[in-house]
């Protein structure tokens, strides 16, 4: 695990569960939302996995591999993409940009030694070299409408959302004292729920696929073959039938509890005791929409149904269509 040096801000409190390492918070969560929601201050993310790949190689070689089509990615242009299992399920999901010498990526914590082996065991004769550069560069987010300035030699990645920038870890504590308020990771988690936007290990288990979070649409390029996984892709998308969809949850604000990872998601008029058609992936308290959610339901649920999150009530938005 990277334990971030900004735990040492005053307030901050360590975040648990896949964001250990860094702070959750820096004592107030819903001015911390408000804030990132405005442009202002940083996300500390260096717990998150780097990872580079040069030599001339790189682009073709990573097209291969990818769900997304990056053979002739242009320099510093924000892409993402997948890697998918023979069977089409989700292994990771890669935050890229090119600066014209060498992809970077991020992924999520601790999952940069599996991506790593995986990428070696596909060098073959290709030109190319793989780092994990994680102890040497560290994550942080910048929102939309920020005026912090990057030094230009550093690599930042350019998104609707905001700039991730890519910081060399010697630097991360002046970077971060320069780019003030810090934010935790429950306001940035926060807006990443409303904005809909799957995370690799919370809204993934072992057999979903990229149909059923709306990745198809951000991460898979649909007339592009040639990689693992790719028959299932093309299969379930023709058919028009993933099993399960992802749905947006406005909870019932009444209830001081959130749901957890993993807690069941039932028909309300089937009551606590009905069966479960889905589970709670995500859950946050938004400073605009109080508690909300993202869950995983089986793709025949009802679109209009009112749904238990163990026992309260939520209303459903839908993310991916039946």
């Amino acid at each position: 695990m990277t334990t971030s040096p900004l735990l040492s801000l005053p307030g901050a409190v360590p975040a648990e569960g896949p964001d250990e390492g860094v702070a959750a918070h820096y004592g107030d969560l819903f001015r911390e939302q408000r804030a990132l929601a405005n442009g202002a201050g940083f996300v500390d993310l260096s717990h998150r996995g780097v990872v580079t790949v040069s030599g001339a190689d790189r682009l073709p070689w990573l097209h291969l591999l990818l769900t997304q089509h990056v053979e002739n990615l242009a320099p510093h242009t924000a892409t993402e993409s997948l890697i998918l299992s023979a069977h089409g399920h989700i292994e990771h999901a890669l935050y890229l940009v090119d600066d014209g010498a060498t992809t970077w990526m991020h992924v999520e914590p601790g999952s940069q030694e599996a991506l790593l082996a995986y990428l070696e065991s596909m060098k073959f004769f290709y030109r190319v070299d793989i780092t994990d550069a994680t102890d040497q560069y560290a994550l942080v987010f910048l929102p939309a409408g920020s005026i912090t300035a990057v030094p230009a030699e550093w690599t930042v990645r350019e998104t609707a959302y905001g700039r991730d920038v890519f910081v060399p870890r010697d630097r991360l504590e002046s970077f971060a004292a320069e780019s003030a308020p810090p934010i935790g990771a429950l306001a940035y988690e926060a807006l990443r729920i409303e904005a809909h936007r799957p995370r690799v290990g919370l809204e993934t288990d072992h057999r979903t696929i990229p149909h059923e979070l709306g990745w198809l649409e951000t991460a898979v390029h649909l007339q592009k073959g040639c990689y693992r996984g790719q028959e299932t892709v093309a299969r379930v998308h023709n058919l028009g039938r993933p099993p399960r969809r992802l749905v947006f949850l406005h909870l019932d604000g009444s209830d001081v509890h959130l749901p957890a990872h993993g807690a069941p998601v039932r028909i309300a008029e089937d009551g606590a005791d009905g069966r479960a058609v889905g589970f709670i992936t995500s859950s946050a308290r938004h400073w605009e929409l109080g508690p909300i959610a993202l869950a995983l339901v089986k793709r025949n649920t009802p679109e209009q149904a009112t749904l238990l999150a163990e026992e309260t009530a939520a209303a459903q938005e839908t993310v991916v269509a039946p």
